[in-house]
């Protein structure tokens, strides 16, 4: 009997550790691991989201986990300009579109722009052309391409395709547009907003901006709190958690509710896009590459080996001249001009057409060099830091129905950078780059290059001009009262075409040979053209854990 009973108080006292154990886990998972202090909201504290969950990407998007590989570094270098030094670089992990921006995805764009901001109205004139491809980019003096002039972009024989005639300011228009169109539809969806709101596109109904959302809820979609606050699940937080003196909180969501994506769809990095493109995966073994990949596939040959299709091209490009699909009776390519997206297989990412159908844009302002010795973590030229402009009575200011920022480009056309709703910018000045040991100014695209003391030109004239790094043209585009003005640079003394304007383009096209394609390859072109063989796709930092699968051995 006092057998049993000592196992009878072991039993208890082991249990009840376990449960305390248990208790405290399970507690943490509620209140503060800081102070104790409960975290639901329920007793009157903080109401902090608990559920620590791995963010739910936009759509469209591939996830891509980072690492160490070689930048650069081609076998080949036909064009003797050396701008493709091999750098050591370290990627974080992101997210990649899957395929190219298609036709009927950059429509879906314009029909919104157009019932949004009509063209009709004199105060949103630009706003539509400013975003429309340039078809007439198809036009050869020596081609008869009309066909495509007029019905590449719309027909929907070619909705599957990739959308091209599109500049870098367009594509980060784009971009913009859809991280807002997704986060808009996310709020209506878990039933914040009014329901099906964003798929009201009127003129009527303001323009979402998710910046203008987060850091001014009440002033987002025009303020009509009807709209901003008419889903079930902001009426139940009105409800429920509206205090003694008629105060709300939780009507609107913030970024640490995990609704909204955590990041913003843009255009990649030359670095992240190099490093998606090359897919080392298949070239891996334990924690070292074994091999550097010429090609986003294995191998160094552009023809497919398998017995059902060997022979076939495994990318969309130019073989020599003459020839952009092979002969009749055997299209080895698909086709002669761009190909719809999926046509040949994907790389070890998942991500098709890294090589081949449109050469793309990315983030980065184009340089020879790539300055590894300073930086070799996310490496990124283009860097122009802004901040909110803030109004005397300490909140944002926001663009009203009636402004819109346009820029005029080089070439004369003129395109938005800012629409009604959204949130007015400027550089940040001495307040924030003050006593920085990271960065002393606003825009650092110049950052280590470009300065007079490493200019070749430097101390031998006293006009600036003889004394910049890049000797690239100066067009010049002004407007009086008569209109615009063009004024060409004829100078015979320019030296190169590189400027701060100047953008990096990577991935073979349709007209360009085998050279081209491998992933290492950079090229440049002006942020204000287009061209018929340039597209783009989207990218999108990565939160939380950077790899959610297990090392594998080989």
């Amino acid at each position: 009997m006092i057998v049993n009973n000592r196992s009878l108080v072991f039993t208890f006292l082991f249990a009840s550790l376990v449960l305390v154990s248990c208790n405290n886990t399970r507690n943490y998972d509620n209140v503060s691991r800081a102070t104790g202090i409960d975290l639901t909201g329920r007793k009157g504290g903080p109401d902090f989201t608990t559920k620590f969950v791995q963010e739910t990407p936009g759509p469209g998007l591939i996830p891509i986990e980072g690492g160490s590989f070689t930048m650069g570094q081609v076998r080949d270098d036909v064009m003797h300009d050396w701008n493709n030094t091999p750098t050591q670089q370290h990627v974080q992990s992101f997210y990649m579109d899957e395929t190219e921006v298609t036709n009927n995805m950059y429509l879906q764009y314009l029909y919104y722009i157009k019932k949004k901001f009509p063209p009709s109205n004199q105060n949103y004139s630009n706003i539509y052309k400013g975003a429309v491809p340039d078809t007439l980019v198809w036009r050869n003096p020596l081609g008869f391409n009309e066909s495509m002039v007029k019905h590449y972009l719309r027909h929907p024989s070619y909705a599957k395709y990739p959308v091209v005639g599109v500049n870098w300011v367009q594509a980060n228009e784009f971009s913009e547009w859809r991280t807002n169109q997704v986060n808009f539809r996310r709020l209506s969806e878990e039933g914040y907003v009014e329901r099906d709101a964003h798929l009201k596109v009127s003129e009527d109904v303001p323009a979402f901006s998710t910046e203008t959302y987060l850091a001014a809820p009440s002033k987002a979609l025009g303020g009509d709190e009807e709209l901003l606050t008419g889903g079930k699940m902001s009426q139940r937080n009105i409800d429920r958690n509206t205090d003694e003196d008629g105060n709300v909180s939780g009507k609107y969501v913030t970024m640490r509710d995990g609704v909204l994506l955590s990041s913003e769809y843009r255009l990649p990095t030359e670095a992240e896009w190099e490093f998606a493109a090359l897919g080392m995966s298949s070239v891996r073994d334990y924690n070292s590459y074994r091999g550097k990949k010429k090609y986003p596939w294995d191998g160094k040959y552009t023809r497919a080996g398998d017995k059902r299709i060997r022979g076939d091209q495994k990318a969309n490009f130019k073989r020599t001249i003459g020839d952009y699909g092979g002969i009749s009776g055997w299209n080895d390519d698909k086709g002669a001009i761009t190909t719809p997206i999926k046509s040949f297989e994907p790389n070890d990412f998942g991500l098709y057409d890294m090589a081949g159908n449109v050469a793309e844009w990315v983030l980065d302002v184009y340089r020879p060099k790539i300055d590894e010795e300073f930086n070799d973590f996310n490496y990124f030229r283009g860097n122009v830091y802004t901040k909110n402009m803030i109004s005397s009575d300490g909140t944002v200011e926001i663009l009203g129905p009636d402004d819109v920022q346009y820029d005029t480009l080089s070439n004369g056309n003129i395109v938005y950078r800012s629409l009604p709703g959204e949130i007015k910018k400027k550089e940040v000045d001495e307040e924030e780059t003050y006593l920085r040991t990271q960065f002393s100014k606003a825009d650092n695209i110049d950052f280590r290059d470009g300065d007079k003391q490493s200019s070749r030109y430097f101390g031998l004239s006293d006009t600036s001009d003889d004394q910049r790094m890049y000797n690239s043209p100066q067009h010049v585009v002004s407007a009086d009262t008569t209109g615009l003005k063009r004024e060409y640079d004829k100078s015979n003394e320019r030296t190169t075409l590189i400027n701060n304007e100047i953008r990096v383009i990577k991935g073979g096209s349709w007209r360009d040979r085998a050279y081209w394609l491998d992933p290492a390859q950079r090229r440049f072109y002006p942020q204000d053209m287009s061209t018929d063989y340039i597209g783009f796709r989207n990218a999108m930092s990565m939160a939380g854990a950077q790899s959610n699968s297990p090392k594998k051995r080989n």
